[in-house]
């Protein structure tokens, strides 16, 4: 027997040793966690994995994993890129079974739940399918249609002034101001308490202006989605390929530039006066249009990947959360665009409460689905960033 297979070996059975049982239980480590805890003592063994991303050397820095805190963290640092599961020796179907990334991706499932807010929706996240999803943004649409029929026509053609685009005459400004701004209000509540309990939780010592930065960098430029070597995730198979993290950016700056384009309409019109509609020409449109082809393409890129993803590779019981993710995005995009384009038509009042409907059932959702993934490990970059920068008691294993 190599020395290496020895190592494993004795990895293996230290995993699943009796006090090691007793032990995860008395500290409410789950079974998920624990499978997480069994395959790290593997790989702490092995090593092979230690410069693909930031877990191995976080992995490094502990010679046990009987923390729920740790497990966790760990848990969240991973981007489930798959470049390790490939590379191991001990994966399926070897007896010792080594799935990091899907092992993980259960883990961050149950911190998301654990750490909602309020707890007792924290369950959504095993429910927030594509089904669920849709039927709150179908139910949102019919409300709003119903609100348009109760106080005019669903076309404007109907209607005795021409409405010129202005979704003000359908909807009061003030309206949507308060309405929109109570639900955003609440997604950023939710998620801001879930991802504060998360952080008191893996006590990651004092953040600085380097730590954030380079946080930040690493998240705004998806490091870690690169397999370690630059070019790129194991998607279905064990061909490196950068399409995850392409459309991933196209989903992320697509977002953003919708939110950019929000946020400056709202400029306009407190700060300046100008009231909507806006000129095809102007910046808001401009950054919304924009954003918009992004949501459009990152979403379906993604949405196809995930349709191709191999059985090992994630959590497929996390799949219907996803998809339902994704195609509230991607429908938020087309219902903006389909706006934008007809919205000096007389379909402008049914398209504008398609697309109100579709909005509000993201935000509503955002807390309790797949959006979580990227703050929760924005927290844990940040704490790894913290981390490696501390003295490594163990000397073991390099930053």
């Amino acid at each position: 027997m190599q020395p290496l297979e020895s190592l494993a070996r004795e990895a293996q059975n230290l995993a699943g040793a009796t006090e090691h049982s007793v032990t995860w239980h008395k500290k409410g480590i789950t079974a998920n966690e624990a499978e997480v805890a069994r395959a790290l003592q593997i790989c702490n063994a092995c090593r092979y994995c230690e410069g693909f991303c930031a877990v191995f050397p976080a992995m490094a820095r502990r010679l046990e994993f009987d923390s729920k805190a740790d497990l966790n963290y760990l848990a969240n640092l991973c981007h489930n890129c798959g470049a390790c599961l490939h590379a191991c020796q001990y994966a399926p179907p070897h007896e010792f079974a080594v799935n990091v990334p899907q092992a993980m991706a259960k883990v961050r499932m149950e911190t998301y739940t654990d750490f909602a807010w309020p707890a007792s929706l924290g369950q959504l996240y095993k429910n927030n399918g594509l089904t669920l999803s849709l039927a709150t943004a179908f139910g949102l649409v019919l409300f709003l249609i119903l609100t348009i029929l109760s106080t005019g026509n669903l076309l404007s053609q109907g209607q005795s002034q021409p409405l010129n685009g202005n979704f003000y005459a359908i909807f009061p400004h003030n309206t949507l101001a308060w309405m929109f701004g109570l639900v955003f209000g609440f997604a950023v509540l939710a998620l801001g308490i879930g991802v504060r309990r998360f952080w008191k939780e893996i006590t990651p010592g004092k953040a600085t202006s380097e730590t954030i930065t380079e946080a930040a960098h690493d998240a705004l430029k998806l490091k870690y989605l690169d397999g370690g070597h630059g070019e790129g995730c194991n998607d279905e198979d064990d061909r490196f390929t950068l399409r995850r993290r392409r459309f991933h950016h196209l989903t992320f700056y697509g977002f953003m530039l919708c939110f950019a384009a929000t946020s400056v309409a709202t400029i306009y019109h407190y700060v300046f006066h100008w009231q909507a509609p806006y000129a095809y020409t102007s910046l808001p449109v401009i950054l919304g249009t924009l954003g918009g082809i992004g949501l459009l393409i990152g979403p379906a890129g993604l949405l196809w990947l995930n349709m191709r993803r191999a059985p090992l590779h994630g959590d497929a019981a996390q799949k219907p959360m996803d998809r339902g993710f994704i195609a509230l995005l991607f429908l938020t995009s087309l219902t903006g665009l389909i706006l934008m384009i007809w919205r000096d038509t007389g379909i402008m009042p049914l398209a504008l409460a398609v697309h109100l409907g579709v909005v509000m059932a993201l935000f509503l959702t955002l807390p309790y689905g797949k959006f979580a993934h990227g703050i929760y490990r924005c927290a844990a970059l940040l704490k790894w960033s913290i981390e490696k920068r501390q003295p490594n008691n163990l000397g073991l294993g390099s930053d």
